[in-house]
Formats: C-alpha cells, sequence, structure tokens
C-alpha cells in the first residue's frame, strides 16, 4: 500500500467514519481529538465512549489513529471517528446489552448525518427484516457499509450478516502473502479482501499494551480507511464511485467479472487510485455491485482452504471460480509492496516517525 506515499495526497482529512462496535475510547493518546463523540445523538449514545473489550478502539486506531504516545497509527489519520456502541452478543451484562441501542437505530441515525462511511466490524447468522431496511435507506442516502465477513469459516461457515446484506461491502482477511486466512469466511457476499492476520490491537479494555491480532474485522477497519483516503481526495464522488475505484484497482489474479468466494474482487489497493489525479471512477449512480445485489445470498460450505493453499503462490480456484490466493499485479512494482501502521517504539520494526507494524505483501508481475 505504501501509505507513507499515500499520505502525501490524502490523510483521510474531511472524512467522517462511523464506527458501530463495543463502544470507542476517546482517550487513548492515538484518538485524543480524532473521536467526534458529540456528534452521536444523545437517544443512541449509551456508553459510546466506554469500550469494554477494546475491540472498537482498536478498529478506531486502525482507521484513524495519529500515532501519538506510541499508539497505534491508522490508515487514514486524517480522518474521523463517529463512535456507536451496540449490544455485542459477547456483552456479557444483560441490564447493558438492553440500554444499548438497536442497530437499524443506529444506521438510520448515521444515515441522516454528514458522515461518509459505516465501518461494522461484527457479524452474525441473523437476517434481521429490521436491520435490512435500515440498511436500504443508509444506501438510499449515499453511505458507504463496509462489514467483515466472520470468522468461523473452519467450523460452519455460517452466512454473515450485516455482510451478507444488499449494499454492504462484504471483507474478508488476507495474509502477508494475500492468501485468505483459513478462519475468513466465504460465499458470494465476499466483494473485497484487506490485510487482517498479525495486525495489532489493544489486548483488553484497560489499554495498556497491543497484542497481535487476526480477523475480518481489523480487515473491515483497514478498507474503511482505504475509503475514507480515496473520499477525502476525491469529495465530488459518491459512495458508489468511492468502491467502484477500489474493485476496479483491486489485486487479483482472476478475472473481474468472476469474483471469487474467498477474495471477492481482491486485495484492495487505494494507493492505485491516488496516484492517478485523473482516475475515473465511472458514472455516480451505478452499483457496482449490481450483479451480487440482484442475484442474492449464496453460501459456500466448502471446507476452508487448505493448507497447501496458504504455501501455493497460485491457489486452486473454488467452485465459484475464485481464488483463495492473490499476487497483486503491477507492471510498475518491484517484488514487494509494504502497508505501514505506525505502533511507536514499542514496535520491534522497521521506522516511520517513532516505529511501525509492517505488513509485507509479496506480489507477482502479471
Amino acid at each position: 500500500m505504501k501509505a507513507d506515499e499515500m499520505w502525501k495526497v490524502s490523510t483521510g482529512k474531511g472524512i467522517k467514519v462511523a464506527v458501530i462496535d463495543t463502544g470507542v475510547n476517546p482517550d487513548t493518546p492515538s484518538l485524543e481529538g480524532q473521536v467526534l463523540a458529540n456528534e452521536v445523538p444523545a437517544a443512541l449514545a449509551y456508553k459510546a465512549t466506554e469500550d469494554y473489550d477494546g475491540h472498537g478502539t482498536s478498529m478506531a486506531e486502525l482507521i484513524a489513529g495519529t500515532g501519538d504516545g506510541g499508539g497505534l497509527k491508522g490508515l487514514a489519520p486524517g480522518a474521523r471517528i463517529v463512535p456507536f456502541r451496540i449490544g455485542m452478543k459477547d456483552l456479557k451484562n444483560e441490564s447493558e446489552k438492553k440500554k444499548a441501542p438497536a442497530l437499524p437505530d443506529v444506521i438510520r441515525a448515521i444515515a441522516d448525518s454528514d458522515v461518509k462511511i459505516i465501518s461494522m466490524s461484527f457479524t452474525e447468522d441473523i437476517d434481521r427484516p429490521e436491520d435490512l431496511a435500515a440498511i436500504k435507506y443508509a444506501q438510499s442516502k449515499g453511505k458507504l457499509m463496509i462489514a467483515g465477513t466472520g470468522n468461523d469459516a473452519q467450523e460452519k461457515n455460517f452466512i454473515g450478516y450485516p455482510a451478507a446484506y444488499p449494499y454492504v461491502v462484504g471483507i474478508a482477511a488476507s495474509d502477508e502473502n494475500g492468501t485468505v486466512g483459513k478462519f475468513s469466511e466465504h460465499g458470494n457476499y465476499v466483494d473485497l479482501a484487506s490485510p487482517g492476520l498479525n495486525v495489532p490491537t489493544w489486548c483488553d479494555n484497560t489499554f495498556k499494551s497491543y497484542c497481535v491480532g487476526q480477523g475480518t474485522s481489523q480487515a473491515t477497519a483497514i478498507t474503511s480507511a482505504s475509503a475514507a483516503l480515496v473520499w477525502s481526495a476525491h469529495p465530488d464522488w459518491t459512495a458508489n464511485q468511492v468502491l467502484a475505484s477500489l474493485i476496479d484497482t483491486a489485486g487479483r489474479d482472476w478475472a473481474k467479472d468472476d469474483p471469487s468466494t474467498y477474495l471477492g474482487y481482491g486485495l484492495i489497493r487505494p494507493r492505485k487510485v491516488l496516484e492517478n489525479s485523473d482516475y475515473n471512477p465511472g458514472p455516480p449512480a451505478t452499483d457496482p455491485l449490481a450483479k451480487e445485489n440482484a442475484a442474492g445470498v449464496e453460501g459456500d460450505t466448502n471446507a476452508a482452504p487448505s493448507a497447501s493453499a496458504s504455501t501455493s503462490p497460485q491457489a486452486p480456484k473454488d467452485i465459484s471460480g475464485g481464488s483463495t490466493s492473490a499476487a497483486a499485479s503491477d507492471a510498475d512494482s518491484s517484488d514487494s509492496t509494504t502497508m505501514w501502521v505506525a505502533l511507536g517504539a514499542a514496535a520491534a520494526a522497521l521506522v516511520i516517525g517513532g516505529g511501525a507494524f509492517a505488513v509485507i505483501r509479496s506480489r507477482r508481475s502479471a
């Protein structure tokens, strides 16, 4: 991704990202001044700035963290976060779960605001009509909705919502070689892939140290940040155009019109959009996922990718013609590229402004 080069063009400034999660702690060094808690409607603000396990704060930092105080530097440090806490299934306190706002109410409120991107790093296996109605409303208001497909592929690979709803961009997690994570759920609702393995996140809600995390949650946050970078550079674009540009420039080894059920249209590469100031994103009203939205959701209950798939330079294709690994072909590239997420002095990696966590993705020429 070469974030240091992208930041010369865009940092995500002017873009607000709603993080619907376990709450967001606005007082970590990396998020000071980055969280717009006052923009959360009072009726939906229950403990929005109290994160009960560190997950939502981690996602917010991956998107818009500044890197101050040794914290995470997100991919779009110029963006701002609007936090929401909903009643996640792992929230043990039933009283708090009941007081938390309902997802459709949150989505509708965001739809009526000036937030551009809705980042949802959670999943469940229940299709709720009220959620779908809210999502359709948000789509009508021009919002870009992004969600992880889920992390249970090795157990049951259930169809994960909200990623599987129409107008929601479903995100798979890939490793440093561009191979889908074995845990990353798959099906025809997977639209794009993003780094989601070996990504630093807060260990818990004490916010004292970072641990190595993995999941489609992290991949979702990095995708949301990528969209913020693109939208900031092209503020007159619509959500359709931002998404179309990410799909068009995604790294893949398969035909664009035959998306993989593991990696969708490929690995996000916002740099390929930002480096071309004359990039044409297509018509503003054309839904780039119209085919998927019209076809409806089909699960893929095949076994998760085998161990050989993670080591093969070109993994076998699944039954839908989609690959489980991708080389982000790029004629002007060298053998590898780097996506940086700054970590501060504690990181044992190359340094960008006090330390960095590097995700190296190998690629081969087309």
